[in-house]
């Protein structure tokens, strides 16, 4: 039998974009679900995008009747820690109550299967020094973390209770641009430290480097950059492991190494051929000296390899999409 229709909630977004991309590259059936509050509708393919939201459990389920969806992959979510501190009431009803209307729809459709967009701010500020391994205990310190922790234990309890079978990918700092397609990050506001670094490179903006006197080699904090297709090849995996029967699945997604952010001002500015405009400003709250996962689980388990391996080479696509950007 050949597989059904793929559910891409909010594919029209930076990450979920890049995972469209992929399956049609494969040539996968699939239809993009996304209300376009943070999503860009050119990201989608003409014809394929449903402007909607999950929310919306009848529209939802009769979709997934009507395409013959056989699994979901997640990816809407509001991401901003710092808006999730001041807005956590926004946070809990579109990350975590809107999730469990996507939930229902998708039971009462029949669909067994879903790969869930998950994230390193799960683990909060876990022991320096140590790469993050999946037994690492989660305790988030922000809203944004919580609720996707919230959303990983509810899906553990629809497995046990329902037979709906799940993968949960934890993201590191997801950078980079697709080097085939017309696609690029975009954020408003944009929070990611190499668009922002380019900006300051070529745009009119200043960066402000929030701390340097952490416990690390320059005193920056120092992050596990992972190239958005390597996360899109991911996904295509966890796919494939749910259609085959395979076990659920909790795994983080890095490269297995950290970046200072003095690092990646370098390499940006190396990439550019300009300075980047930067000045060091006090720490925030909440931000551990080091995150680098520890992938061998997502490698084992799902035959995963990451292509981008350096920051060089994912600064380099980054500033391949700022320029699609920016003209």
């Amino acid at each position: 039998m050949s597989p059904g229709t793929i559910l891409v909630t909010g594919g029209a977004g930076y990450v979920g974009s890049h995972f469209v991309a992929r399956l049609d590259d494969d040539g996968q059936r699939y239809v993009v679900l996304d209300n376009l509050s943070r999503g860009c509708a050119e990201f989608a393919p003409r014809g394929r995008l449903v402007t909607a939201d999950i929310a919306d459990e009848t529209l939802v389920e009769r979709l997934c009747r009507e395409e013959g969806v056989d699994v979901a992959v997640h990816f809407a979510a509001y991401a901003y820690v710092g808006e999730s501190v001041s807005e956590p009431q926004r946070y809990y009803e579109n990350n975590v109550v809107n999730t469990i209307a996507l939930l229902r729809a998708l039971r009462r459709a029949g669909v067994g299967n879903i790969v869930f967009s998950s994230s390193c701010a799960t683990y909060g500020e876990p022991p320096s020094g140590e790469s993050i391994v999946e037994s690492t205990l989660q305790q988030p310190v922000n809203p944004y973390g919580r609720s996707k922790l919230m959303v990983e234990q509810i899906l553990a309890d629809y497995e046990a209770a329902y037979g709906l079978r799940s993968i949960a990918l934890r993201y590191f700092n997801a950078a980079g641009a697709s080097e085939r397609h017309a696609l690029y990050e975009q954020h408003d506001p944009e929070t990611h430290l190499i668009p922002l670094a380019i900006d300051a490179a070529l745009g009119s903006r200043s960066l402000e480097v929030y701390g340097n006197d952490y416990p690390t080699p320059d005193g920056t904090c120092v992050r596990d950059y992972i190239h958005v297709d390597d996360l899109a090849d991911a996904h295509v995996r966890a796919v494939d492991r749910l259609r085959r029967g395979g076990d659920p699945l909790r795994a983080n997604l890095g490269i297995g190494r950290g970046a200072s952010v003095l690092e990646v001002i370098a390499a940006v500015e190396a990439a550019a051929g300009a300075s980047v405009r930067y000045r060091f400003g006090p720490r925030r709250s909440g931000d551990p000296p080091a995150l680098v996962a520890n992938p061998q689980l997502a490698q084992r388990e799902l035959g995963w390899q990451p292509r981008y391996r350096k920051l060089d080479d994912i600064v380099r696509t980054a500033l391949l999409g700022y320029r699609r950007a920016h003209g």
